[in-house]
């Protein structure tokens, strides 16, 4: 089969895959992209005593003000994703999630872990694509079908959370010899540069999904691992910041790649 009838025929799959799942995606999306946070504030429930000694010790800033910091965590966290899920509020859910974002690199000083800080900055293009929708007045599912109301501000949101997703990839490139990772480098960063110009939008999106999808069933899967060891609750932050990106990527299908994109310009070439 030539490369063109085999893209013709992939872009005819996802056009199906999108008619049959149109009434659920934007929820799947929502809850994907949220699932981080809603781990977090659990988490925050769960384990309030240690996540408090954590920030007294680290910060020596006592009890008080450690307890303070929990609170607004935990309850900006989950106030924010029922606020999204419940579609009350939408943009000012979505701002306190990124100040809850500023706020967790300030405190757990992730400035100088680059992996760490560039997945946050992911999820955070993930909300700047949620911040798109609340904005939009005609939603559309499919990338292909124009949108006349669309203003400027939400044009530049999708296209800075599309490159903003670009940071997750980055932090999963493993540059070693092995064939399959370099594979796997190649296939990843030539998918999400094609989401980040908005080119063949929907089908590099959902691919991308599908394969980070497997990627993080087996390089995060967290519940094999005993609870009580470490490497539990790093694959555990792993898998679902994986999961919030993969519902950026959803949100980008469910939009479409926005005005400025290649996918938009050449409608009108």
């Amino acid at each position: 089969m030539a490369p063109n009838d085999l893209m013709r025929v992939a872009e005819e799959l996802a056009e199906q895959f999108l008619r049959v799942t149109k009434r659920y995606l934007p929820h799947i999306a929502h809850l994907c992209l949220l699932s981080t946070f809603l781990e977090d504030g659990i988490r925050m429930w769960l384990q309030w005593n240690e996540q408090q000694n954590y920030i007294s010790m680290f910060w020596g800033c006592g009890t008080f003000l450690a307890m303070i910091f929990v609170i607004i965590n935990m309850c900006g966290q989950l106030a924010g994703c029922i606020l999204v899920l419940t579609q009350k509020y939408v943009p000012y859910a979505c701002c306190g999630l990124f100040g809850i974002i500023v706020m967790q690199t300030i405190i757990y000083n992730i400035f100088w872990d680059l992996k760490f800080l560039m997945r946050n900055m992911a999820v955070g293009g993930g909300l700047l694509l949620l911040l798109a929708e609340s904005r939009s007045e005609g939603k559309s599912m499919f990338a292909g079908v124009p949108n006349l109301g669309a203003t400027s501000p939400r044009q530049y949101m999708q296209l800075g959370g599309r490159v903003l997703l670009i940071l997750m990839f980055m932090t999963l490139l493993h540059f070693n010899a092995s064939a399959f990772m370099i594979f796997q480098d190649v296939f990843g960063l030539a998918l999400i540069l094609l989401v980040a110009v908005g080119f063949k939008t929907k089908l590099a999106a959902l691919t991308l999904v599908f394969w980070l999808l497997i990627i993080n069933v087996l390089q995060n899967a967290f519940w094999t691992i005993p609870s009580q060891r470490p490497l539990h609750d790093f694959l555990k932050y792993d898998f679902f910041q994986t999961l919030s990106v993969m519902g950026g990527l959803l949100l980008v299908v469910a939009l479409g790649p926005g005005g400025v994109s290649m996918d938009e310009h050449k409608k009108k070439w």
